[in-house]
């Protein structure tokens, strides 16, 4: 099916059908991506941010303190 046959098809669901695909399709994206785990990078970044953490575990921000200087 060709982009154009797609926007076609999708042009005539109605638009809670339209979030439901949406929904459908966001979900089965979230378990391919749990099931496929972390890359390496992903690990490492943890690895690093833990140890900086177990170095420092005074160096933390609150979230309050956060969604105040982005004046949430």
């Amino acid at each position: 099916m060709g982009s154009s046959d797609l926007q076609l098809a999708l042009s005539s669901l109605s638009v809670a059908e339209r979030i439901e695909l949406a929904e459908e399709l966001w979900d089965s994206v979230a378990r391919e991506a749990e099931s496929q785990g972390l890359t390496e990078r992903e690990q490492s970044e943890i690895a690093l941010r833990r140890a900086e953490h177990r170095a420092d575990p005074q160096a933390v921000v609150s979230w309050s303190q956060v969604k105040t200087s982005l004046k949430l």
